[in-house]
């Protein structure tokens, strides 16, 4: 469920390397748009973090998620962390991260920035909390995720929409 939350477009617009340092497509870019992508990948750090949390302990209404999912991406989270609880299942294992902003819409209401990730999957499990054994037919390995981080009237940005695409390897 982890790699349902990421978002993906286009655009000539700053990317942000994992290693940090912002790639402008112009010499200076406008403050604004740095500022927007600091926020957006913190919001989707926190997202991964508070995500992952939750998978972990089996907990649908963990108290970190509202920090950094809006909805319906955090309905959606929750009624996935509670279907794998009433399976008997949890998460296990560590997630790597890969994020890139891909497009950057400061004119539109609500803000909105676009993120593209490279999930590797291969140590974060699903696995059944009984035996610690795999489920059968979850899947792992890397794959592409796309986010949408949005700015709120309070100023906040959070991950509004995200979806894995497992069919798509990075």
């Amino acid at each position: 469920m982890l790699g349902c939350a990421v978002g993906c477009s286009g655009g000539d617009h700053p990317t942000m390397p994992a290693a940090g340092g912002i790639r402008p497509s112009s010499p200076s870019p406008d403050p604004r748009t740095v500022a927007a992508i600091d926020a957006a990948l913190a919001a989707y750090s926190g997202y991964l973090a508070a995500t992952t949390e939750a998978e972990q302990s089996a907990d649908p209404h963990h108290p970190e998620l509202p920090k950094y999912l809006a909805d319906p991406l955090l309905t959606r989270v929750g009624l996935a962390i509670r279907d794998a609880k009433e399976h008997g299942a949890m998460r296990t294992g560590t997630l790597i991260s890969d994020p890139r902003v891909t497009a950057v819409s400061l004119d539109t209401v609500p803000a909105t920035v676009s993120i593209q990730d490279c999930l590797d999957t291969t140590n974060y499990r699903l696995v059944y909390v009984k035996d610690r054994s795999v489920v059968p037919g979850s899947t792992s390995g890397r794959y592409i995720a796309t986010a949408t981080a949005t700015r709120y009237a309070d100023g906040r940005w959070l991950i509004s929409a995200g979806n894995a695409h497992r069919d798509q390897p990075c």
